[in-house]
């Protein structure tokens, strides 16, 4: 599968199969995806696997603000919690930022890193969707996350039990300009 149709042809997948994720597949997933760029190659970037119960505990004290959300986590077999290392991202050897957006870095560096996770699932035929809307400070209590740590996404991931159609993309006349 090259790049394109990888990039073209995952959707999110909110519908999943029982069927377990083989941890030796998720660890080759992840190895791949440490090759992602961050910024000043901190790699802060870390991912938690929840199975059972924990998932459960999650989809069920976590996502109160989106109910639908934790349908979605309890449906699959496995969730991945995407946390980064705080006070990295962003910031020069001094402790000051780098730049006027603080540590906004750290979600630019988390976002391509679960885009990529998603991409490199998809290649050995495992759905996923990105979730935004949960409790993340709960989920970081439950998971006994590191006070270094935060929580930034949640990626409930399986063999899809559905396909989506693709929706419809804006033109490359409304996405690019030139100058």
């Amino acid at each position: 599968m090259t790049a394109k149709e990888c990039i073209i042809g995952r959707r999110s997948i909110r519908k999943f199969k029982e069927q377990p994720i083989d941890h030796a597949l998720l660890a080759e997933i992840v190895e791949t995806v440490s090759h992602v760029p961050s910024w000043k190659h901190t790699q802060i970037v870390r991912y938690i696997a929840a199975e059972g119960e924990m998932k459960d505990r999650i989809a069920d004290e976590c996502t109160s603000d989106y109910p639908n959300n934790g349908t979605i986590i309890k449906g699959a077999p496995m969730l991945i919690v995407v946390t980064v290392i705080k006070n990295r991202c962003g910031f020069e050897r001094d402790g000051s930022f780098s730049t006027h957006r603080g540590d906004a870095w750290q979600m630019f560096d988390a976002g391509i890193a679960a885009q990529t996770f998603c991409l490199a699932a998809y290649e050995h035929g495992i759905g996923s969707v990105i979730e935004g809307i949960f409790d993340d400070e709960k989920a970081a209590e439950i998971l006994g996350v590191p006070e270094d740590r935060e929580v930034v996404a949640l990626i409930p991931i399986g063999y899809p039990d559905e396909e989506p159609a693709a929706l419809k993309r804006k033109t490359v006349d409304d996405l690019l300009s030139y100058m």
